[in-house]
């Protein structure tokens, strides 16, 4: 006969209570490390798209901001002149904290370039 009070009844209880932290940090940290890579992604597509409209002249600071939207969109977009036939473009984005409006990490920064093709710039 079993005595009360003896065993471990209660152990899974009390391991899963104490792992439960444990858990909740790593996911919380991995869903971070998915959000920088995002950004990264968002930022190098926006630099890429705002030096294509730089190249012909066009709205590069527009052509970038199309691209970044909701916790993306207080991007700093820095469009060069041209300069020795290329254009550069510069994004710096900000990274969520977890989820938007809860903060911002520093800026993701991604630059692109591309052959400036404007006008009088032909054979």
């Amino acid at each position: 006969m079993r005595r009360r009070g003896s065993g471990d009844g209660g152990q899974v209880a009390v391991e899963f209570t104490g792992m439960v932290p444990v858990v909740l940090l790593t996911m919380a940290l991995l869903w971070q490390v998915v959000l920088v890579g995002y950004t990264f992604t968002l930022a190098g597509n926006a630099a890429d798209e705002a030096a294509r409209a730089a190249a012909v002249d066009g709205d590069c600071d527009g052509a970038a901001r199309r691209h970044l939207d909701g916790a993306w969109a207080g991007a700093a977009v820095r469009c060069g002149a041209p300069s020795g036939g290329m254009v550069t473009v510069t994004v710096e984005v900000p990274v969520p904290i977890l989820f938007p409006g809860l903060g911002a990490f520093d800026g993701v920064v991604a630059t692109a370039g591309a052959v400036h093709e404007g006008p009088g710039e032909g054979p």
